[in-house]
């Protein structure tokens, strides 16, 4: 699994630890693999005794100043302790994360896009600010990436997603299209779209269903390993790819 941002979900064994984790990790999930890790490590070396306990017992002061000289790429700790703030208000008022989610999701609605831009309003809610970097949304055409990864790690379960989010169907998933995913799935003719955007990624989503109708998003993490992982080499897979 490394290096990859999931696997800090393992360090955890409770629930409610896993998915503020998750969040996180999934939040800062651009830029260099190994500046990812560095950023999602600093984090969570602050939120102790447990990242769950953190944000009960913490104060919008207190959770401010502890990630006040934080900073990833253009992530400020700022934007990170709004989302935070975000987090502990949710978990406030639903529970947990999954039960904010759950209750957004639709029997009717195809994917979880519309429960998506409902958490995602959740989160933002009382955070003052007008824009986070942290929380786009598909209901401005956001392909969200970072988000949809983070739904993938909660909700798939298997050898390598942890799961544990009830009430939210795998097969209503959408690939987490990143550039990485976007040039293999141009090379393999599953879009021939050239911008990586919410309709590319709904456009992925559908073609990956025909092959996992149950499961859309089963080989995000084996193709994406292909930009990640040193001991691969993603132009001589498009190159082979392309040849076939």
């Amino acid at each position: 699994m490394h290096p990859d941002p999931l696997e800090f979900l393992y360090n955890y064994e409770d629930r409610c630890d896993r998915e503020v984790v998750g969040l996180v990790a999934s939040s800062l999930a651009y830029g260099r693999v190994a500046q990812i890790l560095k950023s999602v490590s600093c984090v969570l070396e602050r939120m102790q005794p447990t990242p769950s306990v953190f944000l009960r017992q913490s104060s919008k002061a207190r959770m401010y100043r502890t990630f006040a000289d934080f900073r990833h790429r253009f992530t400020t700790g700022g934007e990170l302790s709004a989302l935070l703030w975000g987090v502990k208000g949710v978990i406030d008022r639903y529970g947990s994360l999954n039960a904010c989610f759950a209750t957004s999701m639709g029997d009717g609605e195809s994917t979880t896009l519309p429960a998506l831009a409902s958490f995602v309003q959740e989160l933002n809610a009382g955070s003052g600010l007008l824009h986070n970097s942290l929380l786009p949304s598909p209901a401005r055409g956001s392909a969200c990436k970072r988000l949809n990864l983070f739904l993938r790690w909660m909700v798939r379960q298997d050898m390598v997603d942890p799961g544990g989010w009830e009430h939210v169907p795998v097969s209503k998933l959408v690939i987490p299209l990143d550039t990485h995913m976007h040039r293999i799935c141009l090379a393999l003719r599953l879009t021939h779209r050239r911008q990586a955007d919410l309709r590319t990624a709904l456009e992925v989503t559908a073609a990956f269903r025909v092959i996992a109708p149950h499961d859309p998003v089963r080989y995000d993490f084996a193709l994406t390993r292909l930009g990640i992982r040193n001991d691969t080499d993603l132009d001589a897979f498009l190159e082979k790819v392309v040849l076939q």
